[in-house]
């Protein structure tokens, strides 16, 4: 507990001075460590460890990226479940130059049903699918989810996705006061752009959390 509050006392010296860091940023799918160029961060930003585990037919694909990335995201982790796979993933933070953020924990399995039902689908093409299909979401995947991944460049494609995930990839109760949802990544003639929507069934859809557009953009180049 002592040294989390350490940690929270130097990231709020952080924004108030508005100092900027420099920091790593590397992408791997072979473990749970990179390296990389340093950077120079936008202000108000720490270094990052996202460590991002996605399971489509049984088959884990690992992806672990460093990079300058606000605060708010600090120590975050959650899972979402789409008609083609499962992604958990979490986040790690540290606040001086060139740091070495810690290794992100990730969150337990829990296949016991919770009560939600969301709609689930995949639609190409499209930044939206309709359905009337249904998936009952387990654990603390309580929140319905639309996740559309715009790629543009040498390859152009719009994906639409549907299912289950819990509240911190939703923003819904941590962090609410950031619009962390929409994020991109450009590599190699590429942009990806995700874009994450919840809703409880009960209020609309609002900007969420994020699956990393680094890391989404690395498995397409490695498809």
């Amino acid at each position: 507990m002592r040294s989390l509050l350490q940690v929270l006392c130097v990231l709020s010296a952080l924004v108030a001075t508005g100092y900027s860091l420099s920091c790593t940023v590397c992408v791997s799918s072979s473990g749970s460590s990179c390296t990389g160029p340093s950077i120079t961060c936008p202000d108000d930003n720490v270094c990052e460890s996202s460590f991002t585990v996605l399971t489509a037919g049984g088959i884990e694909t690992k992806i672990f990226t460093r990079n300058c990335e606000p605060q708010t995201r600090c120590g975050l982790k959650g899972s979402y479940t789409l008609p083609a796979y499962k992604t958990k993933m979490g986040s790690y933070c540290c606040a001086t130059d060139n740091c070495t953020p810690g290794i992100p924990t990730l969150p337990a399995d829990n296949s016991i049903k919770n009560g939600a039902t969301c709609p689930t689908c995949t639609s190409a093409n499209s930044d939206y699918c309709y359905t009337s299909y249904t998936i009952e979401c387990t654990g603390d995947e309580v929140w319905c989810l639309l996740q559309s991944t715009i790629t543009s460049g040498s390859i152009s494609s719009t994906v639409a996705q549907r299912g289950c995930a819990t509240a911190t990839i939703c923003n819904h109760g941590y962090h609410s006061a950031s619009n962390i949802g929409n994020q991109s990544a450009s590599s190699n003639g590429l942009t990806t752009e995700v874009i994450i929507k919840c809703s409880n069934g009960n209020i609309g859809l609002h900007p969420g959390f994020f699956f990393p557009a680094a890391a989404l953009l690395l498995m397409k180049l490695l498809s």
